[in-house]
């Protein structure tokens, strides 16, 4: 019997899947992966993340919040619809919210305002944290020691920094989202070793699909995309790269996944 797998962060709203989300969910969950967590990157991908968890009781689950790139679409109704989306049996996290000093899509003052005010909506919530950080560390890290009872209840997803950052991390108490930049020899040879420091009750996996299809995967897919039921994968290389069995790692990130986010 194939351990279980949960895949923390699928853009499953995106337009990639549109054509085919029901087969993408039955080979992840053939694949051993599942529940999955659909990301919400803006109000109006909340939304649908929630509606469409709604319709797979158990198999699917959403989170509510603005990612950086997106908060410069943010107003005033913007909180109240977040916090209406959270109270939804379906909706267990705030996020995908953070920095992103990488692209710039939205002016930084206004990254760090509503990573605040998204941070602040959890904790009024009694929520986890699905956070965003890309060349914004010291921001980052500045903005959460303000909040330290939010800390242990914050994920940092796709996580691809340095290791002195991940030290930093795990020393403050952040759990640790790793996806298939781990399995890219030209960027993410560095994650192959800092992988083994992350214990696995701090360690999450995730595709982040459509995007960061493993590059060692074989056959590659013929379209490029990334999917959920990829996740076996790239809990394999995490297994290898720690030096332990893929049954360890899957149990173990799974366990921890399942008291992070509340979910049987």
């Amino acid at each position: 019997m194939q351990p279980q797998m949960i895949d923390i962060g699928v853009n499953l709203t995106n337009r990639s899947f549109h054509k085919d989300r029901e087969e993408v969910i039955a080979r992840a969950e053939a694949a051993g992966v599942t529940p999955l967590i659909v990301t919400g990157t803006s109000v109006r991908s909340s939304e649908e993340a929630a509606r469409y968890a709604e319709t797979h009781p158990g198999k699917l689950y959403a989170t509510a919040g603005v990612h950086p790139h997106d908060v410069k679409e943010c107003g005033s109704g913007t909180l109240e619809r977040l916090r209406w989306l959270a109270a939804l049996p379906q909706v267990v996290a705030i996020g995908e919210c953070g920095l992103d000093y990488n692209r710039d899509f939205s002016p930084r003052d206004m990254q760090r305002e509503w990573f605040q005010k998204q941070v602040q909506l959890a904790g009024e919530l009694g929520m986890p944290l699905f956070l965003h950080e890309r060349d914004a560390h010291a921001d980052f890290a500045a903005i959460m020691r303000d909040y330290p009872d939010m800390i242990a209840k914050s994920v940092v997803h796709c996580f691809t920094g340095t290791r002195e950052e991940l030290e930093t991390y795990l020393e403050m108490g952040f759990h640790i989202g790793i996806t298939g930049w781990i399995c890219d020899e030209r960027r993410g040879q560095h994650l192959r070793e800092l992988v083994k420091d992350i214990p696995l009750d701090q360690l999450m996996i995730e595709t982040d699909a459509p995007y960061l299809t493993p590059r060692d995967l074989r056959p590659k897919p013929k379209d490029g995309r990334n999917e959920p039921a990829f996740l076996a994968h790239i809990a394999k290389v995490v297994a290898s790269c720690m030096g332990i069995d893929v049954e360890e790692v899957a149990n173990g990130t799974a366990k921890t996944t399942k008291a992070f986010f509340q979910i049987p």
